[in-house]
């Protein structure tokens, strides 16, 4: 006798199959898309929303935590054109790509500016396009196999950017990828870029994750990137201006070829429940990534920053490093998994986190793993939980600091040194000022 066991559907999980019923004729794609959509969304449903008893989900419970799943927002909508407008001054210099809910607006974004070597190409395009090649460049074997947020994605991508940068081209101003969350009731945006980076080519890739309005939105984005030999990529991230029930999960899927250079660094200012995970892979041999990031956290707020690096060849270096200022009763989460198959010696990997709680009721939990299968690498982690210290404190007071001005230097020096990984030095100006004037709004 065998029996079946029926899984208990949530509201939310509820709602998001009858969302997908409704909508799946209505997104874009060619039969080959709408065949990945059909698989991602199976894979989804026999896992449901992740939680605590998927283990890289443990300390992120989304299931408990979406209550009710907000339905997709349209294009053309009075809201959606209403907030149009207020995107504009939200622009920063650079060459940006705007998105507004998922969806990509060629008017906002600089496509007339773009120079030789730069191709930029709405993914809703694309998708009904009959590119043979996009469904695997979208969905990359074996980066994030079996995880239920980018399933989710990959049934439901409404819109988003497909960015060359031709062998070679070396861009003089940052690509800016800008996803805006309109204003009005509270809606859901899917969305999928894919950024292939030529052999030989250099840049900075900034994404910022906005709102028109503070709100209670929910957002699940993806960036695919392709890095050929030789490349050199600073992937910047921001995530800023949610509201304290808004969702926000981001998923980053990165190859990298021979002889590359990966920087990458996020900044998360609150933000709800955050959820962003990375997954690199190396390719080729020669390869370098380091993957880093600072989240102040306040008020009831979650952070969970996952990541899963993966040593496929020898002769690579990885190095992650992330710090965390939890105030409140916030909670920060870091997992960081780096994997060296059998055959990648010579493998160079080391992370770091961490962490000041600001009060006796944040929270934070780390979670560093090795999975080793060579024996001639050099590989370590470590993670640390602490106050601000009274000594250094007391000094400062002592010099007629307030205890309030002596707090702000000492978590601005610490923030500071997350910070002196990114090289370009606007965008590091920016990251910092945002991050003062956060520590400054304190109470």
């Amino acid at each position: 006798m065998t029996t079946e066991i029926t899984q208990i559907r949530t509201p939310a999980e509820k709602a998001l199959i009858s969302l997908y019923a409704s909508e799946k004729d209505r997104l874009p794609g060619n039969k080959a898309v709408k065949a990945l959509r059909s698989q991602a969304f199976a894979e989804f449903e026999r896992s449901g929303l992740p939680h605590r008893r998927i283990e890289s989900w443990h300390y992120t419970d989304l299931r408990s935590q979406l209550r009710e799943a907000a339905p997709l927002f349209t294009a053309g909508s009075s809201e959606f054109e209403d907030s149009l407008r207020h995107v504009q001054p939200k622009i920063p210099e650079g060459y940006a790509l705007v998105l507004l809910d998922g969806t990509f607006v060629p008017e906002l974004s600089d496509l007339d500016e773009l120079p030789p070597g730069l191709t930029v190409r709405s993914l809703a395009d694309v998708l009904a396009s009959g590119d043979a090649t996009l469904v695997e460049r979208l969905a990359p074997k074996g980066l994030g196999t079996g995880d239920p947020a980018l399933s989710l994605n990959a049934a439901l991508m409404q819109g988003g950017a497909v960015v060359d940068i031709a062998p070679g081209t070396e861009l003089a101003k940052p690509l800016i990828i800008l996803s805006v969350m309109s204003a009005g009731a509270v809606h859901a945006a899917f969305h999928r870029s894919l950024v292939r980076v030529g052999a030989g080519a250099k840049l900075t890739l900034f994404e910022i994750v906005d709102a028109v309005e503070i709100g209670s939105n929910q957002q699940n984005g993806v960036l695919v990137i392709e890095m050929g030999d030789g490349a050199e990529l600073e992937h910047l991230t921001r995530i800023s201006r949610q509201g304290a029930d808004a969702i926000i999960i981001r998923s980053v899927l990165a190859t990298l070829g021979a002889n590359c250079r990966y920087d990458g660094f996020a900044l998360i200012a609150d933000g709800g429940l955050v959820r962003r995970q990375i997954f690199l892979r190396f390719d080729g041999e020669h390869s370098a990534a380091g993957i880093r990031g600072l989240s102040l956290l306040s008020g009831k707020r979650h952070a969970d920053t996952t990541l899963v690096v993966d040593h496929v060849v020898p002769h690579c270096t990885s190095r992650e490093y992330f710090k965390h200022i939890i105030a409140d009763e916030a909670t920060g989460v870091y997992q960081g998994k780096v994997i060296v198959r059998p055959h990648a010696q010579k493998t160079d990997g080391g992370m770091k986190s961490r962490a000041l709680l600001l009060s006796d009721s944040a929270s934070m939990f780390n979670k560093p793993e090795l999975e080793i299968f060579a024996d001639d690498v050099v590989c370590g982690h470590g993670a640390t939980v602490a106050q601000l210290d009274d000594d250094q404190l007391f000094y400062l007071r002592s010099r007629g600091l307030p205890r309030a001005e002596a707090e702000q230097l000492l978590l601005e020096a610490f923030a500071a040194e997350a910070l002196d990984s990114v090289r370009d030095e606007g965008a590091r100006g920016r990251l910092m000022t945002y991050v003062s004037d956060w520590l400054a709004a304190r109470k």
